[in-house]
């Protein structure tokens, strides 16, 4: 992946959600490859985050601020004038969707909505790749969903990165329209939807991960899975990511016909259920245990989700690298290598070349 390393290097790239799980790992990576970084996000909502960390600040122009601002949104591009945007920010729990619906709406559709805006009227950014979700599409059972397929969104987190899809799909209708690039805009812009993502550093609550590690690690206690036959699209943080980045450099590069969505989902051997993937964690870790709990009255999960990841294999030649044994490996490695208090910076970094050396 030297191709991509390179194409990085100097460019001046912004980041929304830098601070989060996922937007930590992006950054690293492109700080080691020699990027421009802006970081756009809320201060970290997780102790220890993995931001902190990695000592991210030192590295990059960072700025919290709420992507909800939209003046101040706007302001940031207008000054650091970046090239490309990864749009990460976004509150991303389903339970949290229920705990506060009007945040969530809120932060995800006029969150996105700001983005795009600033990035209309402030005429730097070459391209841009806008996070969603799996979650985005309407349920259907034993269905892999297509990027064209229907959206829906039964609990107020999917609705809303489902509305931040249409959101994202107006704005590429009538202001960054392929038809008019480089006659009326020079930008390009496209939507991302990936699965559920593991890999070190994540500590947010109702997380298989994050969960079975505290439990074992920090409380001594037995993992509670209350879900157990939920089946997901479990992938290494760094395969979703690995999409992302060559969808911006292609649209950067001027592939127009690569605006609209796109699914950077897990081949079949990951697709698991929740179950089977403690057991196969607690395997790797050495130690621990689990109980199944299920609750009477839980809030709706769709029991099945399954991307179809066929568009970005054959038209962006990207695929997943890491099978569901490689990312708990990987996984449970960073934790313990956390819990025993070793450099956490300098795995993280032997992670990253790991992973982008298998290709």
């Amino acid at each position: 992946m030297e191709d991509l390393s390179r194409f990085f290097n100097s460019k001046k790239v912004l980041i929304t959600g830098h601070a989060g799980f996922k937007g930590s790992w992006l950054t690293k990576i492109l700080l080691n490859w020699g990027a421009d970084v802006i970081g756009v996000a809320l201060k970290p909502d997780t102790s220890p985050s993995l931001f902190n960390l990695l000592k991210i600040k030192d590295g990059i122009k960072n700025y919290f601020c709420d992507i909800k601002d939209f003046e101040k949104i706007k302001k940031i591009i207008l000054k650091e004038k970046p090239e490309i945007i990864f749009h990460l920010a976004a509150q991303p729990l389903v339970m949290a969707g229920y705990d506060d619906p009007l945040y969530t709406f809120r932060t995800n559709i006029m969150g996105t909505a700001n983005v795009l805006q600033a990035i209309k009227e402030t005429d730097c950014v070459r391209s841009a790749v806008m996070v969603t979700t799996d979650k985005v599409y309407e349920e259907k059972e034993g269905v892999y969903y297509k990027e064209n397929d229907k959206l829906g969104g039964y609990d107020p987190y999917s609705a809303s990165k489902a509305g931040a899809e249409i959101v994202i799909s107006s704005y590429i209708k009538s202001f960054f329209n392929p038809e008019d690039y480089k006659k009326n805009h020079q930008t390009l812009v496209a939507s991302a939807r990936a699965g559920n993502v593991l890999g070190g550093g994540d500590w947010q609550k109702n997380r298989i991960m994050p969960d079975m590690v505290r439990a074992i690690f920090e409380n001594k206690n037995k993992v509670i899975i209350r879900n157990p036959d939920s089946i997901r699209p479990w992938q290494y943080v760094l395969d979703p990511l690995h999409g992302y980045m060559v969808l911006a450099k292609d649209l950067y590069e001027g592939r127009k016909e690569l605006s609209g969505a796109w699914n950077f989902g897990p081949d079949e051997g990951s697709y698991i259920k929740t179950q089977e993937l403690v057991e196969m964690a607690i395997s790797f870790l050495g130690f621990g245990s689990y109980i199944v709990k299920k609750q009477p009255e839980a809030k709706h999960e769709a029991p099945v989700l399954k991307l179809d990841n066929s568009k970005a294999k054959d038209i962006l030649s990207w695929k997943p690298i890491f099978s569901i044994d490689k990312t708990l490996e990987f996984t449970t490695d960073w934790y313990k290598s956390f819990y025993e208090k070793k450099d956490i910076i300098d795995l993280t970094n032997k992670q990253i070349k790991l992973f982008f050396g298998k290709k």
